[in-house]
């Protein structure tokens, strides 16, 4: 809206006093625009051969922690705890844009353990601070898998893949760290992607 002819003082400028306040509408709804973060999209891969030992509702324990975290959930699929599997399920989830892999199971050092070595087939990049930071917080909760953990984390293409334990314990303690970390590197990836 342009200022009428005694808006304006005898300098051109416009008197301060007649300027509107902008509408209310408009300002929540710009508001809302800035702090409301883009939902980022997530698959959880659950790796057990009989059953994950943190109970049967697992998937839907890290579903609403991811939908709490800012993450919509594409899916959550169990696997067997065979290294060709998990890789294979990891590897859907980055061809169909997945922002986040979370796999849960098999990081222990029992002969059936293969996610660590599953995942690291198909990182591009080792992101290692992730999964020392998930054992040292898992440490200090008493989760005695986390802390023993052989999970790695990293990057595969432009998706953000991690290794979580699979007791209840490991997956709380984890899921109350792995958010402001995963979202920092899922800035970085868009942010720098070519």
């Amino acid at each position: 809206m342009m200022p009428s002819a005694e808006g304006i003082s005898a300098g051109g400028r416009q008197n301060l006093l007649d300027i509107e306040e902008p509408d209310e509408a408009v300002l929540l709804a710009a508001e809302q625009e800035i702090t409301r973060p883009s939902r980022r999209r997530a698959m959880v891969v659950l790796v057990a051969d009989h059953g994950i030992g943190s109970g049967p509702d697992t998937g839907a324990l890290l579903a609403e922690l991811l939908l709490e975290a800012n993450f919509d959930v594409d899916g959550i699929i169990t696997v067997a705890s065979k290294k060709s599997q998990i890789r294979k399920a990891i590897e859907t989830a980055v061809v169909g844009g997945t922002d986040f892999v979370l796999t849960v199971g098999g990081t222990g050092v029992g002969p059936r353990d293969k996610t660590p070595e599953a995942t690291a087939d198909v990182l591009d990049q080792d992101v290692p601070g992730v999964a020392q930071a998930l054992r040292s917080s898992g440490q200090a909760c008493g989760a005695v898998d986390a802390t023993t953990s052989r999970g790695i984390s990293g990057i595969s293409g432009s998706t953000v893949v991690v290794n979580l334990a699979a007791s209840r314990a490991a997956i709380r303690d984890g899921m109350a760290m792995l958010p402001a970390l995963v979202h920092h590197l899922i800035d970085q990836l868009q942010k720098y992607s070519v």
